[in-house]
Order: C-alpha cells, then structure tokens, then sequence
C-alpha cells in the first residue's frame, strides 16, 4: 500500500536538494565564473552531507534505510530523491501521488544574487534548464521555473525557453517587478503567454517574501537559534508574515485588472499559509464596496475580487493548519495538498495530519483539495483550456 492509501493525490509543493554541481552542465565557463558557488568556495558541512547521500549507491544497507518509509524518514539532501531523479521515481513510487511541483531550494540564490542583470537571466536560464532536466525524467514531476519580471522583454524571452524544455510551472518575486507593479501594461505579453499555454503562475516563500524588517531584531536579546539550528532560516518572527506579500501582490494584480484581462490564468499561493485566505478574500471585497464608488478601476470591474481569485487562485496550507476549518470558511475550491517533501517544514506525516483536521468535510471536498483543485490549477483533465 503506498503513502496515498488509493486517494489520488497532486502534490503542490515538493523541492530538489540542489548539489554543488547541479548547475555547471548548463553554463559555460564564464557564466560559472560570474556567479558565486552555491555553499560557499570550500567544502563544507553540506558537501558532507550529500557525500554522504551519494555513498549510498551500491550500499544495499544504506539503500534500504533510506527508502524503508521516505516521507518519514531523513529530510533535506540526505532525503531519498532529494537530487536524484532515479531515486525521486522510486520515492513517488512508494509516496503514490500522482504528480509533484517541484521547486528549488538554493541554486537560485546565487544567481540572483549577480549584480548585473544579464548574469541574473542568463543563470535563470541555466537554472531553468537544470530544474526541467530533473523533472523530465518522469512525467509525474512538474518543473517549476523561476522567471523575474524586472526586465519585460527578458521575462518573455525566459518564460518561453523554460516553457520550451518542459517546465511546468513559472515562479515569480512575491515584491514588485523590479519599479513596477506585476500588473503593468508592459507585462501583459508574460501573462497572456501563461495563459495561452495553460502555465500557471507561482509564488512561493522565497523572493520577495517580507520578513521582520531589521529594526524590530535590535530588542536586547541575544538571537535565538531557528528551527534548523542555521542561523538564517525563517524564524517566529517572520513565519507569521509569510501571507504578507502575497497578499500585497495578489492586490495589486486585481486592482491592475489583470485576472478579468487574462480570464484563464491560474496559479498557486504556494508555502505560505493559508489560513488567512477566507478573510483575505472578504478584505478585498470590502475594499471594494468602500472605494467602488468613486475609484474608476474598481468600478470598471464585472467580478468582484473575491470571484476573480476564487477562479484564478489555489493555496496550500501547512501541515500544522487546520485545512478542515479553512475549507468550512472559506470554501472548498482554494486549498491543496502539499508535502514539502524533502523539507523538513512538511513533517512526518503531512496527509495524516491534514486528515485529522478534516474529519467533518465531505469527500467531495477533500477530493477537491488533494486533486481537482491541483487539476484546475495546472489545466489537467477535463480543466484543460477551461475559462
């Protein structure tokens, strides 16, 4: 029996372990030059961890312990599957989901930490490579590439490449692009190719996400250490600011028109919480009401806010929310499932846990959240082309 216990389940949020080479077969030379090492110039603690990983090749023992009950088992680049597309077949073997977004985890930092903008769209394209290449290994991944929006013509020329090699998905910044709103009129060229294609658009908990601004850490204390004992991952402080650009973003795409403009664009509101959606929704139809009558772009509008995101948008919460409550308040047609997998963040258990929340919720509805509404989001089946 596999982990989905013969419920078909879409996985909306799974990663790539990225290892140190994991980008240098799709750049030359030079690029690799100008873009700083993913995990610093000397080998370190990481490097241990995926030699390690790799060790486990031929080593039946070691093999065995690392499949013996994945979702459960070790996290991060020492996960089964966690860099390897082999080993990621045989996990989504076990696991039984039908599919799986998959995201990066650190090989986009350094790229977008070029200072020069030609290195930035030249490594996302290296990165986009690299993800598609992954992911094309089973048609059951589904590459999400990254594309930043600051430079309109860039944008397009990337969002088609990555298109191209097979990804499935495109992340953007949660922030503006660049000095612009994401619903300006020079991006419209983006989003009318997302949706003549059916790509659904991405944010997720990285670029763009706002944390606690500097000031509000200087409280005469000594930091406390976070969840991973790093030093620089998300911490209290900043987790309960995830929903924050998002929300500013998925606002500023309404009130640009750009969801009535493009009828048949979709995307995901991807680890970020989801709890705050209902009431999300409810804030932007009041705001509405309230500015309506006098604001010329609210009152050209033919959908409220509300109605435009409920066909447009898809979130996941986190396995600690209660995704039963959510789907009582704020309806059955927002939320997915995700497992987060290998990252810690997405427990030992993710679908048990979902599930003890859900215990008063329909079967159509629990349907919706662990497929249709992953369908609708990625245009599979019978939403293929839906408006």
């Amino acid at each position: 029996m596999t982990y989905s216990a013969g419920r078909k389940i879409y996985d909306a949020d799974s990663h790539v372990m990225e290892t140190r080479e994991w980008l240098d077969p799709f750049m030359d030379a030079q690029l690799r030059s100008m873009i700083r090492p993913m995990y610093g110039k000397e080998p370190g603690r990481i490097d241990k961890i995926l030699d390690q990983a790799k060790a486990r090749k031929g080593d039946a023992a070691a093999e065995a312990a690392a499949f013996e009950n994945p979702i459960a088992g070790p996290k991060g680049w020492i996960a089964a599957g966690a860099f390897d597309p082999v080993e990621r077949t045989r996990v989504l073997d076990m696991l039984g989901f039908s599919a799986q977004l998959v995201f990066g985890t650190s090989a986009l930092s350094p790229v977008l930490a070029a200072k020069d903008e030609g290195i930035r769209y030249a490594g996302m394209r290296a990165y986009n490579d690299a993800m598609a290449a992954f992911c094309n290994t089973d048609k059951r991944l589904m590459g999400v590439a990254f594309v930043a929006l600051d430079n309109p013509k860039r944008a397009l020329d990337e969002v088609n490449a990555a298109i191209k090699a097979g990804n499935r998905a495109i992340s953007v910044s949660a922030g503006p692009a660049g000095e612009m709103s994401p619903g300006h009129p020079d991006l419209y060229p983006v989003w009318a190719r997302l949706e003549e294609t059916g790509t659904p658009f991405m944010l997720h908990i990285g670029v763009g996400t706002k944390t606690q601004p500097m000031a509000f850490r200087n409280n005469g204390r000594e930091r406390a250490p976070d969840l991973h004992g790093g030093g620089e991952n998300l911490r209290f402080a900043d987790y309960v600011m995830l929903s924050f650009a998002p929300q500013v973003w998925l606002t500023a795409m309404v009130y640009d028109g750009i969801f009535e403009r493009f009828p048949k664009l979709r995307g995901g509101i991807i680890e970020s919480g989801a709890g705050w959606a209902p009431e999300f929704l409810r804030e932007l139809d009041l705001g509405l009401k309230s500015f309506g009558r006098t604001d010329p772009y609210l009152k050209a509008m033919q959908m409220k806010p509300s109605e435009q995101l409920r066909r447009a948008v898809k979130f996941t919460p986190f396995p600690g929310e209660d995704a039963g409550r959510m789907i009582a308040d704020g309806g059955a047609d927002l939320f997915m499932f995700s497992s987060d997998y290998p990252h810690p963040e997405g427990t030992n258990d993710p679908l048990g846990r979902f599930e003890r929340t859900m215990t008063a919720i329909a079967d159509d509805a629990k349907d919706r959240f662990y497929r249709r509404n992953f369908e609708e989001m990625m245009n599979i089946g019978a939403y293929a082309g839906a408006a």
